[in-house]
């Protein structure tokens, strides 16, 4: 694996190196210059295709104030890093989120977890920024990357969006960043994504079985047939603008089998945590019940399901958040939900345990 870029001045300059444009609103001597969290405005996308569009430049503007969002909301709770890790799939640069605790444990010390954003054409929102501070207030260091087909970071890397394929690889290299990093213990790395995310997350532990201790998979993406059949011919032109798939499923059947979590569920060795809602207008409850009812009739001693009803905001009930604040709004759905993902993880991967006072020497 490549050596990985320490800061992030060396990461801006890998990008450019790279062919891409990233601006990280650095000062000139490298330093954040950014104090105060910007009203950035709650995202509209979701994972129905329906990205944010080929506004190049638009996107590029505003990774930069997503990416002065999450430094400010970093300052004095955890360190933040903005580096990148050459994937394992063709070795292309993926820009990555790096959050961990202001006072870092010994060897093997801290669990860790790969966080998935969602969206065909998504990055790391700011609506995650209560979530990922708790997470690292327990112990965890969370890496998120943004994997390729991510926007704000170039057309190129717009352009090699390998949807359910060479993007599951640029999420599972993540664990090999992880692993240099002495103080993480890689017998506690858990994945946690949504939507396309959540794809990405049941593709990733049914590809590499044994890579995780734990996974969550919050409204999951799980049927490309069923997608296509419900969303139509504009749907799978959004998922595969350059033809890496080759066709539709009629010609290319084995193509969208091995792209659709549903069929891989006899593969899952793993704790899995999977919530779903009834009025999810997205991954809509006639896909996602096929993946809650093969996980209860075939792994129900390695997952837990849940179906809320009609929680507010549908499609993106767990992630409620104020725009200017991002302080969540604490739905009772929303509470709840988060609640069983934290017991799931705290139970899986034991945050609050110090490995390193435990080591043998």
């Amino acid at each position: 694996m490549a050596p990985i870029s320490a800061s992030a001045r060396s990461f801006a300059g890998s990008i450019v190196a790279a062919g891409l444009v990233l601006t990280l609103g650095l000062s000139p001597s490298g330093q954040s210059s950014q104090t105060t969290a910007p009203q950035a405005p709650q995202p509209s996308v979701t994972g129905a295709g329906q990205g944010p569009g080929q506004n190049i430049q638009r996107d590029l503007d505003r990774q930069v104030e997503t990416d002065k969002a999450w430094r400010a909301a970093s300052e004095g709770v955890m360190r933040m890093e903005k580096t990148t890790y050459k994937s394992r799939a063709g070795g292309l640069d993926i820009p990555v989120f790096v959050f961990q605790p202001l006072q870092l444990r010994g060897p093997k010390g801290h669990p860790a977890l790969v966080w998935v954003h969602p969206d065909i054409r998504g990055h790391l929102y700011e609506y995650y920024i209560p979530y990922v501070r708790e997470a690292v207030s327990k112990g965890y260091v969370v890496v998120a990357p943004e994997y390729r087909g991510s926007v704000g970071y170039g057309q190129a890397f717009y352009d090699a969006i390998d949807y359910g394929g060479a993007e599951v690889d640029d999420v599972l290299t993540a664990v090999e960043y992880l692993k240099t990093m002495p103080h993480v213990d890689p017998a506690r790395i858990g994945i946690i994504g949504w939507s396309h995310g959540g794809m990405i997350t049941l593709l990733s532990i049914t590809r590499e079985t044994t890579m995780f201790k734990a996974a969550v998979a919050m409204v999951p993406v799980t049927n490309l047939f069923q997608r296509l059949a419900y969303k139509g011919a504009s749907y799978q032109r959004a998922i595969d603008p350059q033809n890496r798939y080759g066709g539709m499923p009629n010609e290319k059947h084995d193509t969208y089998r091995e792209r659709s979590p549903i069929y891989q569920i006899d593969k899952l060795q793993i704790p899995l945590l999977v919530h779903i809602t009834r009025n999810d207008g997205d991954v809509n409850i006639e896909e996602c019940m096929q993946l809650v009812d093969a996980l209860r009739a075939r792994k129900p001693d390695l997952s837990e399901t849940k179906i809320y009803d009609n929680p507010k905001g549908g499609h993106l009930f767990d992630r409620q958040v104020d725009a200017k604040t991002f302080v969540p709004e604490n739905t009772r759905e929303q509470r709840d939900s988060w609640n069983r993902v934290w017991t799931f993880l705290d139970w899986n991967l034991d945050p609050f345990h110090d490995a390193s006072t435990t080591a043998v020497k």
